[in-house]
């Protein structure tokens, strides 16, 4: 009894350590990942005012509200596109979202908002069909033969929409979104965009 008891302390020691390792790993794994997007997007992210003019800018969706209107999030990175194009700095902007997502066409909320919003529906182009950063970029290169933009979104998710639009053959710049949001939400984004960021490394390493 005393020997097959030991033999258990021992298999559970063993188990610890492997998953204390396994652990390790993935920690290691996520925070090179988030350390690569950071890197591959330096000297391409400002602030509205740094932001250096480009034909177009790109805007990920994000959720709307069940009445169809823009969340914090997506509302934030509208109200940016907005000040780029009365400054001057963009002549065009791309929706690029899920048009027929859970919570809402994204597309179709995107665009009354700016026209709302005075932006002038001649300029305004849509992707339906953008349904994660990776195909953002990519359709924008490959389905509206964008070489240059300006991306906006906020600061979280920022390097990682830089990083893959640069890797998808577009000479991207960042810029920073606003996000009047809660506490909770900014959170949540935080640790998501942390969780995506070895994805992110893989798909422009498989490309």
């Amino acid at each position: 009894m005393a020997g097959e008891r030991s033999g258990k302390r021992r298999g559970l020691r063993r188990a610890v350590g492997v998953g204390l390792v396994v652990a390790g790993g993935l920690v290691l794994v996520t925070v090179g990942a988030n350390v690569a997007m950071w890197v591959l997007s330096s000297g391409h992210r400002s602030d509205v005012g740094g932001a250096v003019g480009a034909p177009v800018v790109i805007v990920p969706g994000a959720k709307v509200a069940e009445d169809g209107t823009p969340m914090a999030y997506l509302q934030g990175r509208l109200d940016v596109a907005i000040e780029l194009v009365a400054a001057g700095k963009a002549g065009q902007i791309l929706l690029s979202g899920d048009a027929g997502g859970s919570s809402g066409d994204e597309i179709a909320s995107m665009t009354r908002y700016l026209l709302e919003h005075g932006i002038d529906p001649a300029i305004v182009k849509a992707d339906g069909e953008g349904l994660s950063t990776r195909e953002t970029c990519e359709r924008a290169r490959s389905m509206f033969g964008i070489e240059r933009a300006i991306i906006v979104s906020q600061y979280q998710h920022l390097p990682r929409a830089v990083a893959l639009c640069r890797a998808a053959g577009i000479e991207a710049d960042g810029v920073v979104a606003y996000c009047d949001c809660r506490r909770s939400t900014e959170v949540r984004n935080n640790v998501r965009e942390w969780l995506a960021a070895p994805k992110a490394v893989a798909e422009m390493v498989l490309r």
